[in-house]
């Protein structure tokens, strides 16, 4: 995987793995020794690829052995299709998300560099400080959905980008393209497309409250 380009991205990553490892309101996070961060991190990362790993497993087993009944029941077709489908689906979340553990020590690298470290600090900041504004201007951009209900990662991608365009003055193209890279790159294509129409829609409404510079 070649070496990224922007330190904004770096910091992106950052936020994201911060964002996963925190809890409530806790806007001391920034002064937590990053490597100390990106360790527990890699720690969670590992063991949600392995619990996707065996779930895929289980999968792949149910799916085939409702496929071996087929011949004698024939609905059994589509339900171990469908779990095939869905044992698929979870592989490809535990291989991208094993890629991004492996490219940490990298990241631990670029961390080290003082604008990566700042932006980052800075999201997670605004995000703390914005979060009930965030979720509400996510809510209204989710069809048939809740922002409760998505994956953790999931949603803080979604407010990375909302934060990046509402408080950090980042152009929607921008944000967006940058949330999808983090979704392909955490989750999976599906989780990419689905980030992709929300925050398309969100771009589209007129603000829930008048943004103020971070500073």
């Amino acid at each position: 995987m070649p070496a990224r380009q922007q330190p904004r991205r770096t910091a992106r990553e950052l936020t994201l793995l911060g964002l996963s490892q925190a809890s409530g309101n806790d806007e001391k996070l920034a002064q937590q020794d990053l490597n100390a961060l990106i360790l527990a991190a890699v720690r969670t990362l590992t063991s949600e690829v392995r619990d996707a790993l065996e779930t895929a497993g289980l999968e792949v087993k149910r799916g085939s052995d409702r496929l071996n009944k087929s011949e004698i029941h024939a609905p059994d077709v589509h339900s171990g299709r469908v779990m095939v489908r869905e044992a698929i689906t979870l592989t490809e979340q535990a291989i991208n998300r094993l890629g991004a553990a492996l490219d940490l020590p990298e990241m631990i690298t670029l961390a080290n560099q003082k604008d990566v470290r700042d932006y980052a600090f800075e999201l997670i900041g605004t995000i703390k400080r914005r979060k009930a504004d965030i979720s509400a201007e996510l809510e209204r951009s989710l069809v048939d959905w809740s922002l409760s209900r998505l994956p953790q990662l999931d949603r803080n991608i979604l407010m990375i980008a909302v934060a990046e365009i509402r408080y950090h003055q980042i152009p929607n193209q921008v944000a967006i393209n940058e949330a999808v890279e983090l979704a392909k790159r955490y989750s999976d294509e599906e989780a990419a497309r689905f980030i992709n129409g929300v925050l398309r829609r969100f771009t589209n409404q007129k603000p829930l409250v008048v943004a103020e510079p971070e500073v």
